[in-house]
């Protein structure tokens, strides 16, 4: 069977991307497959050169059509903050909670109207011949506390447009179909099922 490598060690967006991926017809492959690899250093300026970078990068070293992919929270109010540094935003090694402590420190005592926030997902897919990108953009806005257990990283403070919940509060197919991540997903499945049907 033909494969695919998923090009990130966070088990959390490895469960979602595997979840979302279904119905192709591909084995699809962790980091975990290929032990002893370092993790690729983010340093592009944006979410498309890092997801890039990714996949060039795994692709490069396994010899296998790669996926990656690179998320961010852009809050208005923050002029787009935290972007590129989502997931290290309280630190280099900050965990999801205390990532969305310091953003609700931060918005403390900013009113409903500014609260405005998107997160944007761009997928990029690396294979001989080809190299293609796709983004995805959930609107919505920060809540002033967190709501619910699901999912990760800022979702218990995330409220997408159109629900009166936060992405933490919903099951996860709800999650999947609106998502950032989600959205990335839909977008570029089509693109792997044509590279697929014809390599």
């Amino acid at each position: 069977m033909k494969q695919l490598v998923l090009a990130t060690n966070n088990k959390n967006k490895i469960e979602e991307l595997k979840i979302m991926l279904q119905g192709l017809t591909v084995e699809v492959l962790t980091l975990d497959a290929f032990p002893g690899f370092s993790p690729v250093d983010e340093d592009a300026e944006t979410l498309e050169g890092n997801a890039l970078k990714k996949a060039q990068e795994i692709h490069r070293l396994t010899k296998l059509p790669a996926v990656a992919d690179d998320s961010g929270l852009e809050v208005g109010y923050l002029n787009r903050a935290p972007g590129v540094h989502t997931s290290r935003f309280a630190g280099e090694h900050a965990s999801y909670e205390e990532n969305w402590k310091k953003l609700l420190h931060d918005m403390l005592g900013v009113p409903a109207r500014r609260r405005g926030a998107r997160f944007r997902c761009v997928l990029a897919f690396v294979a001989p011949g080809t190299e293609e990108t796709v983004e995805g953009i959930c609107p919505g806005k920060i809540t002033e506390n967190p709501r619910g257990k699901n999912g990760f990283g800022y979702d218990p403070v995330f409220q997408p447009t159109g629900y009166a919940t936060t992405l933490a509060e919903m099951n996860t197919d709800l999650k999947n179909a609106l998502s950032h991540r989600g959205l990335a997903t839909a977008a570029m499945k089509p693109i792997l099922q044509h590279y697929f049907s014809r390599s």
